[in-house]
């Protein structure tokens, strides 16, 4: 399976480059997995494809202002990217600048270009443009005043309210990206959820470099996903399972709601460790495939659970999602769930219905 089978033409004026006024003024295209057919809608229309008992589960990480802006003492400019916190004072993040190897010294700056006491330190080089960043003092000191939002690369215009990159439940800091798919709730759309009777559950994926790292890989199999830490609690796993057995479908609101969920029924089925070959295993001689629903277990950890085409889902029956990068994993994993030909169709029938792309596009309803 080549990554190229996955990319295709995007005219540059589709990528949205700021929200709209309104979280759920969107709009929705509905892809039906059983017989193709797509429908144009509004985002609100949600309400209508969803049942009583039906389960929404949404990532309810925060993004942190993980940006970092500096110098190194001789003077070079240097960006940090935090990706994933190992202690209160060491990061793992992306570097940009020159000559930054173990034992360079960033001086930090504020956001107005001031001098600040903050440094880092440059404590072990990682894979290509990854760092282990050591700070003079607990990041939480500092984050908050001298961060900045780390908007996508694709985003050029500057965002005049920081919240509109937070989703409305976010409530646990760690996102290095905003969990985008569920940036188009709003409190007025979730109680008209929840008065259908739709029940709203919540799992945490701390969003990490996947984000921003294309495959490369001229193989799909070859492409090695980074890990990224994703917690389902006992109790939101007690009644997922339980609106499931009593009928219910299980809708996961992003692809890392998805990746969290199918982590747990993994999980569930006794398989420990590592994920990264369970899709490679499954694909197999398959273009897609779906498994008889498996219970979801409680974690909490790391996980690594990469979907590309022939993957068997074991637990999510629908998905929202945005659009898109071509060649991402997250392309890889929609085409899993929806198959590859109705995906590129889909989305070639968006570009010309001119839908908005990425993070503050439109989005879609995969049932």
């Amino acid at each position: 399976m080549k990554t190229s089978e996955f990319d295709y033409p995007l005219p540059q004026e589709l990528i949205a480059q700021r929200p709209l006024p309104n979280r759920d003024g969107s709009r929705l295209l509905v892809l039906h997995r059983d017989s193709g057919e797509l429908e144009h809608r509004a985002f609100t229309d949600l309400v209508d494809y969803l049942r009583p008992g039906d389960v929404l589960v949404v990532n309810d990480s925060r993004v942190i202002p993980a940006r970092l802006y500096g110098h190194k003492e001789s003077g070079g400019k240097v960006e940090l990217l935090l990706l994933a916190q190992l202690d209160e004072t060491k990061w793992q993040a992306i570097v940009g600048g020159k000559r930054l190897y173990e034992g360079a010294v960033i001086e930090l700056v504020d956001r107005d270009g001031r001098e600040t006491a903050v440094t880092a330190t440059v404590t072990a080089v990682l894979q290509g443009a990854q760092r282990e960043i050591q700070f003079n003092m607990p990041t939480d000191d500092f984050l908050e005043e001298i961060g900045h939002t780390p908007l996508p690369p694709y985003i050029h215009e500057t965002l005049d309210d920081p919240e509109r990159y937070q989703t409305i439940y976010s409530r646990y800091d760690g996102s290095a990206a905003a969990p985008t798919a569920g940036l188009h709730f709003t409190p007025d759309l979730l109680f008209a959820l929840r008065d259908k009777g739709v029940i709203l559950e919540m799992v945490t994926l701390h969003v990490g470099l996947d984000t921003f790292k294309p495959v490369e890989a001229e193989d799909v199999h070859a492409h090695v996903i980074h890990r990224e830490w994703a917690t389902l609690s006992p109790q939101t796993a007690k009644r997922i399972n339980e609106a499931k057995l009593a009928g219910g479908r299980l809708i996961a609101v992003g692809t890392t709601s998805m990746r969290t969920l199918e982590t747990g029924s993994l999980r569930s089925a006794g398989i420990t460790g590592s994920l990264q070959d369970i899709s490679y295993r499954d694909a197999q001689g398959e273009t897609s495939g779906f498994c008889p629903w498996k219970p979801v277990a409680a974690f909490e950890g790391t996980t690594d659970l990469f979907l590309y085409p022939g993957y068997k889902f074991r637990a999510v029956d629908a998905l929202v999602t945005n659009f898109h990068l071509p060649k991402s994993s997250l392309m890889m994993l929609v085409a899993a769930f929806a198959g590859k030909e109705q995906i590129m169709k889909a989305y070639e029938t968006a570009v010309q219905e001119k839908y908005r792309f990425f993070s503050f596009g439109d989005a879609m309803f995969i049932v």
